[in-house]
This record gives structure tokens, sequence and C-alpha cells, in this order.
């Protein structure tokens, strides 16, 4: 059985908290991942162990690793191992201490994982509500059998029958379609919110000006992620210029709003859905109940009648 999503998230935060304890104790970079690999059942972390030789080498080792792991089906998310990678370039880069830049990794790691838990929590009751009413159509036709009619022959074995028949599942489909989507709309989240603004702000931390942290970030951005910056930390960056405040932690917590911004938009869409849910409900599944239900029975009685004039 596949693990979730925001347990993979736990375990991949807690690799790199025990990572960040390491380094905070001295141990050089490559032989902390070498200790890490010897306690880790996952592949990924004894890849990126075995190509750890020099601390520049580490992004590379994580990115190059990722097509292995997603292979063997070990990678939680490669968007986050990758974010890992990013975080630990822009340091490596601008010479900020790794061990603090790598417990702040971890850390909006688990707020990602909460913000995954959260939106499943959510949802819970919506999809058990869907998937509950999709078989409102087989009940129908077990309704059938237990009054005494033969609503499989009548649907199987008459032209009005199989119409419905075929109308019916037809309908279920799409209502089973439908509710997919939805939910999948619902259960989208921003893949790491206030990661750009949170890699910006490990770039200040090496004390360069606020150009060369732009530059080192979007470098980071683009190898390690395929993104481009969007420019969500320039007004962080505006305002510190103006008010002559370090920058840093103005950041940081622009980082810690985008994330709360986006858990709120993540239930809420989650609290939405059960209100949309009663479109396909409405348009699909009852529909489908009378014509695989109650049509037969109709049928049946209508067919009797004739039959006894």
């Amino acid at each position: 059985m596949t693990r979730r999503t925001d347990d993979r998230l736990d375990e991949l935060a807690a690799t790199v908290h025990r990572l960040a304890v390491l380094l905070t104790a001295g141990v050089p970079p490559a032989a902390a991942w070498r200790y890490l690999a010897e306690g880790s059942a996952s592949p990924l972390v004894e890849h990126i162990a075995d190509g750890a030789w020099n601390p520049g080498g580490i992004p590379a080792a994580i990115t190059s690793a990722l097509p292995v792991a997603a292979a063997e089906r070990d990678d939680p998310s490669s968007s986050s191992w990758r974010a890992v990678a990013a975080a630990w370039a822009v340091a490596t880069e601008v010479g900020a201490p790794l061990a603090p830049v790598l417990r702040e990794v971890a850390e909006s790691l688990r707020e990602l994982g909460e913000l995954r838990r959260a939106v499943a929590v959510s949802l819970a009751a919506p999809v058990a509500t869907a998937r509950t009413v999709a078989v409102l159509p087989a009940l129908g036709v077990l309704l059938g059998i237990g009054l005494g009619f033969d609503p499989v022959h009548v649907l199987l074995g008459t032209p009005a029958g199989i119409a419905c028949a075929a109308t019916g599942a037809l309908l279920v489909a799409i209502a089973v379609l439908w509710n997919r989507a939805l939910v999948r709309r619902a259960r989208r989240t921003v893949g790491h919110p206030g990661l750009e603004v949170e890699l910006t702000a490990i770039a200040l931390a090496g004390g360069g000006s606020p150009g060369r942290a732009r530059e080192v970030v979007a470098a980071a951005l683009r190898d390690h992620l395929g993104m481009r910056p969007s420019g969500v930390a320039d007004q962080a960056l505006d305002f510190s210029r103006r008010a002559g405040v370090p920058a840093a932690e103005l950041l940081r917590a622009e980082a810690r709003e985008q994330r709360r911004a986006a858990r709120s938009e993540a239930q809420r869409r989650a609290q939405a859905l059960s209100a949309r849910m009663m479109l396909p409900m409405g348009l699909c599944v009852l529909p489908a109940f009378m014509l695989l239900g109650v049509a037969p029975l109709v049928i049946s009685v209508v067919t009797s009648t004739l039959s006894g004039l």
C-alpha cells in the first residue's frame, strides 16, 4: 500500500532535521549523508550519500537521484527534494550556515504536511458522501428484487429496459468522473507556498545585497525546480529598504503568511466541495436511480397489466 504524501513529507522533514543536527555538531556534509543512509531504508538517501562527496555537489546529487527514487516509488514528492536541493544550493552559493537553513526547510516541510492533512480531513466527509451516493442506482435494482420484481430481466431483456440501463450506466459514469474531478481540484495545493521568499531570506543570510540574492534565488529555482521567479519577495525587500530594517525576518514572516494563506484557501475549497457535489448528484445520480431502480418496476407493472388484458 502506497504511503500517504503527508506522511512522506514528515519523513523527509525528519531526515532534513537530522542532517541539520549532524551539521550543527560539526559533522562534514558528506559524512552526515552517509550516517543518514546507514539508518534509512530510502534508496534516494543512499544515492544522495553516494554522490555527496563535497558540499557543492550535494544539490546535483539530490536531483540526479530523483529519477531512481521515482522509479522505485520511494520518492514522496520530487518537488520537495528539489526544494531541499535549491535551499542547499542558495546557502552554499552565498556562504550562509547550512544547519539553520536546513532547520527552516524541515519546518516548512512539516507545515506542508500539516496542510495536506488538514485538506484530507476536510475532504473526508464529502468524499464519503459522494461514494455512498454513487451506489444508489445499484441499491435501486436490489430494492426492485426485494419487492419481488425482476429488474435485471427488464433492464437486459426489453428494449425500453436496455435504453434505461444504457442511459443510467452512462449517467453513473459521468457522476463518478465529475466527482473525481471536483475532489482533485479541491485537493490541489500550491507545491511549496513561500518557497521563493524563504530562499531569498536564506540568500540574504549570507550578507549579500538584495540584487545578488535575487540572482542566486532565480538560478536555484531554474536549476532545481524548473521555475521562474514570481517576484513575490520584491515587496518585502522594497519595504525593508524604505524602512531601513533587516529584510530576512520580514521575508520569513511573509513565507509563513503565504503558507497560512495556502492552508486557508485549501480548506475553503474543501468546504465548498459539499455544495458543488450536489450538481452531479442532482443531474446524474438521481436520474440514474430513477432509470435503473424505478423505471424497471414501472415497466414490469405496465407489462403485467397489458398482458393481463
